[in-house]
């Protein structure tokens, strides 16, 4: 065996300059990016109300089932995180059963339940064997519509919610949220209310979760979305029988979410922190508007991208951050650009210089035809992986749905990508990101922080606060 392998290698060893010399044909081109295509989805709605949305996707034998219902944070008032604890609660009983007996229905299923409350929404959801999509149905209707919310699971509840709110206020990212939030929105919007205090949190009573789900949850409220392989008409039939008879509810809370102008900073010590956790924020255009495409795109190359030119320059040229940032942020009825890293303390203000050096490029020169290319075929390329499962499906489906999008939006996004030209982009950058109206969030060694952040001409006259989280 032996002589066997140093015959192989040195077979090797010979042939091998032979083959480098060997003049292999060029690399085809690559191709521009498809559109991407759902099959045909079905929706329709029942009497009560709830919209049905099936989607025939993949060929794995597994089902999707989502329901979503809007009752989330901006239902909860002043009532902070008590969404949350509702819907740990939901998983604690249904229906009869207990905890135990909920995992082991959707584990016999081949599946795990979920139960999460965001900040729009609560999200009932399994994946299962595609002949168990039927028993799936009832099993989240159960746990939606008849929990049972027993009083002797609160206090673990809380406990379990108290040591996660504890986890997020050592993190100095949920600082620079939390003022974000109250200084674009205010501390009397949902947006600007993003933690309780612990004894807030520890103080909720099971009356007051059950008066939330009774008053926050209904037919009218909810969307289910069923996708992967499945028997359409068994589906049905399940719908029909597991949710006719939810009662309607309330209509969804529509918003008013102006934001507070700026230019602010806004400022969070820490002392003898290595690090300073910057946010920077800006209005931005409603998902679904004219500029909404654009915007994205310029988001993309600017910082959203790992590729992105903020990227490149304060992470792999200069080294003074790991995880810079950006995206828009959307909700029904507004939208806000975001920037955010966590930079060595000393390069603070050397960090803000050259992203708002990125800003200003975007703003005044023509991004190149080759790099204008590039982010477009990313982004495109990134829809078509990030929709390649149907549970991503459900999820781009129900942000569209939530968003007010139309149905075809999901056909269109590809083209309307790679429609961009440079020319928009420029455009999109001037009206996106006026510096002049900034707001900034810094948390970090104030004493260190604050020379460099008077030091930058972008910066040098605008307001600073100092504040208190929580």
């Amino acid at each position: 065996m032996k002589r066997a392998l140093l015959a192989f290698t040195a077979l090797v060893a010979v042939t091998t300059p032979a083959l480098a010399q060997d003049r292999f044909p060029p690399a085809p081109p690559i191709a521009d990016p498809k559109p991407f295509t759902l099959p045909a989805t079905e929706t329709y709605t029942l009497p009560n109300g709830l919209q049905v949305t099936l989607i025939p996707y993949g060929i794995a034998p597994k089902t999707v089932v989502s329901l979503r219902v809007r009752a989330g944070a901006v239902n909860e008032g002043d009532a902070v995180w008590l969404s949350e604890v509702t819907g740990a609660l939901m998983k604690e009983g249904a229906a009869g059963k207990t905890a135990s007996d909920l995992a082991a229905a959707a584990a016999g299923m081949g599946g795990q339940l979920n139960v999460s409350a965001g900040m729009q929404s609560t999200t009932v959801s399994t994946n299962v064997l595609s002949e168990y999509a039927p028993d799936a149905i009832q099993l989240l209707s159960d746990v939606a519509v008849r929990p049972t919310l027993p009083a002797s699971e609160l206090a673990r509840v809380k406990a379990n919610l108290g040591r996660q709110l504890s986890v997020a206020l050592s993190q100095p990212g949920t600082l620079a949220d939390v003022a974000l939030g109250r200084t674009v929105y205010g501390t009397s919007h949902p947006y600007g209310r993003i933690i309780p205090s612990a004894a807030q949190l520890q103080g909720y009573t099971i009356d007051q979760v059950k008066a939330f789900h009774a008053g926050q949850f209904g037919a009218k409220r909810a969307r289910l979305y069923v996708a992967g392989r499945f028997d359409t008409a068994a589906v049905k039939a399940a719908i029909e029988k597991a949710f006719a008879g939810w009662q309607a509810g309330p209509d969804p809370v529509v918003l008013q979410s102006p934001h507070q102008p700026g230019p602010k900073i806004v400022l969070v010590d820490r002392p003898g922190a290595p690090q300073a956790t910057l946010r920077l924020a800006f209005d931005a255009s409603r998902a679904g508007t004219d500029a909404d495409i654009p915007q994205r795109v310029t988001n993309a190359l600017l910082g959203g991208a790992f590729s992105s030119r903020i990227t490149t320059n304060i992470r792999e040229d200069k080294g003074y951050t790991y995880s810079p940032y950006s995206d828009v942020e959307f909700t029904p009825e507004q939208a806000l650009w975001g920037f955010q890293a966590d930079v060595t303390t000393e390069h603070t203000g050397d960090s803000l210089h050259e992203v708002f050096k990125e800003i200003r490029r975007m703003q005044t020169e023509p991004v190149p035809a080759e790099e204008a290319k590039g982010i477009r075929t990313y982004m495109a390329g990134l829809f078509a992986i990030s929709n390649s499962t149907s549970g991503s499906v459900v999820g781009t489906l129900a942000t569209r749905d939530i968003l007010g999008l139309p149905g075809d939006w999901t056909e269109r996004y590809v083209p309307a990508v790679l429609a961009v030209t440079p020319e928009q982009m420029m455009a999109s950058a001037n009206a996106a990101y006026p510096l002049a109206k900034l707001t900034l969030v810094v948390v970090g060694d104030l004493k260190t922080v604050v020379p460099q952040l008077k030091a930058q001409p972008e910066l040098a006259n605008v307001p600073m606060t100092t504040v208190t989280v929580p």
